[in-house]
């Protein structure tokens, strides 16, 4: 694989950073690959090498690349890093991925010195990232380098990330109105990205499992010029940790010297994050944790990750008091169209289960147990 064509265009509607792969031992086409944003952060986002290659990484491991080239100077620290973090993809495949060779010029000095670039949090609108934000507020005066100012919120993840479902920009632009108060009251500044990257293999097994970290990564490392340090959001806690596109083993060494990214709040279960949101009003009301986009509805109530969100908040007594949801309650029935066994989800479920009985809701506690034995789906 080669990366070249870094470019940088201007338009009246977004600013692109873009570059070009060229694949050597694939039949796959060639691509422009890009990162955008609205002009008002134009100035912001730059084409750097660092988010481009750490964005190309796993696609070239994916489709066996010998090697990644670039003329273009890259942190050695960086360079190390991506090592380890292909190796640890390389192990969780037993060894079927074999990383390559990455062939750039190492640069001597950071690429930015400023003191005063910010720190920055994947914003969803779900639960992980949202209770992210809350505890980060709790822990972290407004003036502290560690306070989160800027909120990036994604297309081209689960929003117009599959081609073949449409770019879907009205539930982009949903999701932008529900979190301007969150934003507004957390005193942060919201950046809509746009990208593309995903696109380089359209696989959603390889994107759940061991790619979207990086891409995260890619657009930490394109607005460097702007923010020091990126958080995301764990997915699972310390004690159910498997192999996943964000992983505390992933994350962390996709940084470089000057741009830092950290996996957090590894320490919180899913429960604990959900208690979190609900004891903030402004998040509670308008959080999106649907992947389903329906073109009506912040969440569409019946998704697996609606419905074990809605479970959690009957569990709490407040699924009535939230508008994100239309509905008031949860049935048993409701768990019928999906599997909860699918990537890894029966922690989340077993840890209800004390949580309903406690709510006085058997019958949810029933349907829970019946899954887990009779579910045979755990793709």
């Amino acid at each position: 694989m080669k990366i070249i064509d870094f470019n940088k265009i201007e338009n009246a509607d977004r600013t692109r950073v873009s570059a070009v792969v060229l694949w050597e031992d694939c039949d796959q086409p060639r691509r422009e690959i890009f990162i955008e944003t609205p002009p008002y952060f134009g100035p912001d986002v730059n084409p750097d090498p660092h988010a481009f290659l750490v964005g190309c990484a796993v696609p070239a491991l994916h489709f066996k690349e010998r090697r990644i080239a670039l003329d273009r100077r890259i942190c050695p620290s960086f360079l190390e890093g991506l090592r380890t973090a292909m190796a640890v993809l390389s192990h969780w495949s037993n060894d079927a991925w074999r990383p390559p060779a990455v062939e750039a010029k190492v640069r001597r000095s950071p690429v930015y010195k400023r003191a005063n670039r910010r720190a920055a949090l994947f914003l969803s609108g779900g639960i992980d990232s949202l209770a992210a934000l809350r505890v980060n507020r709790r822990t972290h005066p407004l003036d502290h380098p560690g306070a989160v100012k800027d909120g990036f919120v994604l297309h081209g993840f689960d929003i117009g990330g599959v081609v073949r479902r449409g770019m879907k920009y009205p539930v982009f632009h949903r999701t932008l109105e529900a979190l301007e108060p969150v934003a507004r009251e957390a005193r942060l500044v919201l950046i809509p990205v746009f990208t593309n990257i995903r696109h380089l293999c359209d696989d959603r097994d390889l994107w759940l499992n061991r790619f979207f970290g990086a891409v995260l990564a890619a657009v930490s490392h394109a607005f460097s010029k702007r923010v020091s340090l990126s958080y995301i959001a764990s997915s699972y806690d310390i004690a159910h940790l498997h192999p996943c596109g964000s992983h505390p083993l992933l994350d962390p060494f996709y940084s470089r010297l000057d741009m830092r990214i950290l996996h957090r709040d590894l320490e919180l279960t899913r429960m604990e994050k959900i208690r979190t949101v609900v004891q903030w009003d402004t998040a509670f009301q308008n959080m999106r944790v649907c992947l389903a986009n329906v073109p009506d509805r912040l969440n569409c109530g019946k998704c697996e990750k609606c419905v074990r969100t809605m479970l959690a908040l009957a569990a709490l007594n407040v699924l009535h008091k939230t508008r994100a949801f239309a509905e008031d309650d949860v049935f048993p029935e409701d768990l019928s169209g999906f599997s909860i066994r699918i990537r890894d989800r029966e922690s989340f479920y077993r840890e209800l289960i004390p949580w309903l009985a406690a709510a006085g809701r058997a019958d949810l506690v029933d349907a829970i147990a019946y899954k887990l034995e009779h579910d045979t789906t755990a793709a």
